[in-house]
């Protein structure tokens, strides 16, 4: 008999580790009421998006791209997709890319140099932390939305004679918080220091700003602001745009190696971020819908749980423990709500949470029982 001995010893005992400290990952499949995507607008699985599919396919867009853009995988919906997108969010150019973490780390490892330094929020995403391990630039966090903390170090770098370009990066939207930054004073802050602003809209995109476009959209035209929208969360597709001045799209095409050398999306996918788009434009009630689900959440959430707080369509419970953070969630999940635990390294050590996400996918009706059913939960963990 053949005794199999484990081949990657030191893999499978850091895998052990995790389990002890419920810290495991594994693929769930969906079930339940979706309090888990970023499906915001209800628009993934929606006719809109399947007609748009067949009506795409009817006149002939190819599902694959068969190569990079820079090869022969540039086809023209790429091309009307990034000219409409720059329209529609007020910049000069877009560039349309496979998803958000690959354009996040081509942002931050392509375009500051050497000489340069990013500002970034402490709870920036872990793909711009990784653009940045990938480029030159000098790099130092500031405070989460801490405007004035910014501020400092940048007064602090220039004192000491720093005379390259100075990029500030943030979200507006903090994925795992769901707390809004103040985009507008770190817009000022940046045109104060002839600095580059950053901003990442990835979870405001559909549901925040006017009709949707974001909470930078008020200062969309400035020359030095580059906006990251993502089309995988309230657009219901896939990828990303990028968009901002033409020199930096243009570096990013000849630069980025996550754009050279990648495969280019789907024209299809792109077809499908048009036809997203245009409704945003087109049916601002998914927008309102949006926010009326949202506001129903953020009162049933005080009057049923005492939780208040929230400011978007993310809402965090903090748990704490790892372990029953996970027991709660799998207590929701078995009352048939898809809601996950999310533990470190996602968040902070000692704040695992529930990550509630609130999508036109739920009834109000659905909603007040969730958090009935939670608040039953929350009690029998306090007792």
């Amino acid at each position: 008999m053949t005794v199999f001995t484990q081949p990657f010893p030191r893999h499978q005992g850091a895998l052990d580790q995790l389990k002890k400290r419920s810290r495991y990952r594994s693929l769930m499949p969906r079930a339940g009421h979706d309090f888990a995507s970023n499906d915001y607008l209800g628009l993934a699985g929606s006719d809109l998006l399947r007609d748009a599919a067949q009506e795409a396919l009817a006149r002939g867009v190819p599902v694959g791209a068969g190569g990079s853009r820079l090869l022969r995988g540039n086809d023209k919906e790429h091309a009307v997709l990034e000219q409409e997108a720059a329209t529609l969010f007020g910049t000069e150019r877009a560039l349309f890319m496979g998803g958000g973490f690959q354009a996040n780390t081509a942002i931050f490892s392509t375009l500051p140099g050497h000489e340069d330094i990013i500002l970034h929020d402490e709870l920036i995403h872990a793909s711009a932390h990784d653009g940045m391990k990938l480029g030159r630039a000098k790099t130092q966090a500031f405070g989460h939305n801490d405007v004035a903390d910014a501020a400092e170090k940048i007064e602090a770098v220039k004192a000491e004679g720093f005379a390259g370009r100075i990029w500030i990066a943030i979200e507006t939207v903090y994925s795992m918080d769901g707390d809004l930054a103040p985009a507008a004073d770190f817009a000022e802050l940046a045109n104060k220091h002839d600095a580059v602003l950053v901003a990442d809209e990835a979870h405001a995109t559909g549901i925040h700003g006017p009709s949707g476009l974001g909470l930078t959209h008020a200062f969309a035209h400035h020359p030095k602001l580059l906006t990251l929208h993502t089309c995988g969360k309230g657009l219901g597709v896939s990828g990303a745009l990028i968009c901002g001045h033409a020199a930096l799209i243009e570096t990013l095409i000849n630069k980025a190696r996550g754009f050279i050398f990648a495969t280019a999306p789907s024209p299809l996918n792109a077809a499908l971020v048009r036809a997203a788009l245009r409704c945003l434009a087109e049916n601002p009630e998914l927008q309102r819908r949006a926010h009326d689900t949202v506001a129903h959440a953020h009162r049933e959430a005080a009057r049923l749980c005492g939780l208040e707080g929230f400011q978007s369509q993310i809402l965090p419970v903090i748990i704490g423990d790892d372990a029953r953070t996970m027991e709660i969630a799998a207590a929701l999940q078995a009352k048939g709500y898809d809601i996950r635990g999310i533990r470190p390294p996602t968040v902070p050590r000692g704040t695992s949470r529930l990550r509630i996400s609130i999508t036109n996918n739920v009834t109000p009706e659905i909603i007040t029982q969730m958090f009935t059913d939670l608040a039953d939960l929350l009690e029998t963990k306090h007792a």
